[in-house]
C-alpha cells in the first residue's frame, strides 16, 4: 500500500477494539475506586483480596503500583477509553491513515510491554495477584496481537508474504499461546498453593 492510504478494519475486529477496551476500562476503573478508598482509609481490604495469592490490596500498595508517580489504572482509564472510542469509530465505518494506525500500534506495543512488566512483578517481585489486573491483561494481550495482525496484513508494516499469509488465516494463535504461557506461569509459580 502506499503511505498516505487508508484502512478499516472489520466488524468482528472493531467489535474486539470495543470488547478488549471495555475490559480494560471496567478493570481500571474499580482499581482506581479501591485504590482511593485505601489512601482514605489504610485497614480497607479490596473485595479482590481473597487469599494470600490473590491480594489485590498487596499489589495497589506496592511501588510498581505507581510506576509513573500516579496510581497505574489512571492511565489505564485513558488509554482503554482511546481504544474504545477508536473500535466504536470502525463500527461506524471510519477508516484512518497509515500513520494513525502505526501510532495506535505503538500505544498497544507501550500497553502489552508495560503488562508484561507488572506480570513479572506480580508473580516475582510483589509474590500477589490482583483478579482486576488480570482482567486488564485479558484485554490487552488479544488488542496488541490483533491490532499489529491488521497493520501487517493491510501492508503499513512491512512482512514477508509467509508472515501475512499466516495472520491472514491464524492471527488467534498468538493470544491464545501468549495468554496460554502466562496462565503457566502463574499455574507454576503458586503450584504448592494452588494443590495444597
Amino acid at each position: 500500500m502506499v503511505p498516505n492510504s487508508r484502512a478499516g478494519a472489520s466488524r468482528a475486529f472493531a467489535l474486539l477494539l470495543v470488547v478488549c477496551g471495555a475490559a480494560g476500562l471496567l478493570a481500571s476503573w474499580v482499581i482506581t475506586l479501591d485504590k482511593f478508598k485505601l489512601l482514605e482509609d489504610p485497614d480497607f481490604t479490596p473485595g479482590c483480596s481473597l487469599n494470600p495469592v490473590v491480594s489485590c490490596g498487596s499489589v495497589m500498595e506496592s511501588d510498581q503500583a505507581e510506576a509513573f508517580g500516579f496510581p497505574n489504572p489512571m492511565l489505564g482509564l485513558v488509554a482503554y477509553g482511546i481504544v474504545i472510542c477508536v473500535g466504536v469509530s470502525l463500527l461506524a465505518g471510519a477508516t484512518f491513515p497509515r500513520w494513525y494506525w502505526l501510532t495506535f500500534a505503538v500505544g498497544c506495543l507501550f500497553g502489552v510491554g508495560f503488562v508484561s512488566w507488572l506480570q513479572f512483578e506480580s508473580l516475582y517481585r510483589i509474590n500477589a495477584l490482583c483478579l482486576w489486573c488480570c482482567l486488564a491483561w485479558l484485554g490487552t494481550i488479544p488488542l496488541f496481537w490483533y491490532v499489529t495482525s491488521l497493520i501487517v496484513r493491510v501492508g503499513f508494516l512491512p512482512a514477508p508474504r509467509p508472515v501475512r499469509a499466516f495472520l491472514d488465516e491464524f492471527t488467534w494463535v498468538l493470544p491464545v499461546l501468549h495468554i496460554g504461557i502466562v496462565g503457566m506461569l502463574i499455574l507454576t509459580r503458586w503450584w504448592d498453593f494452588w494443590t495444597s
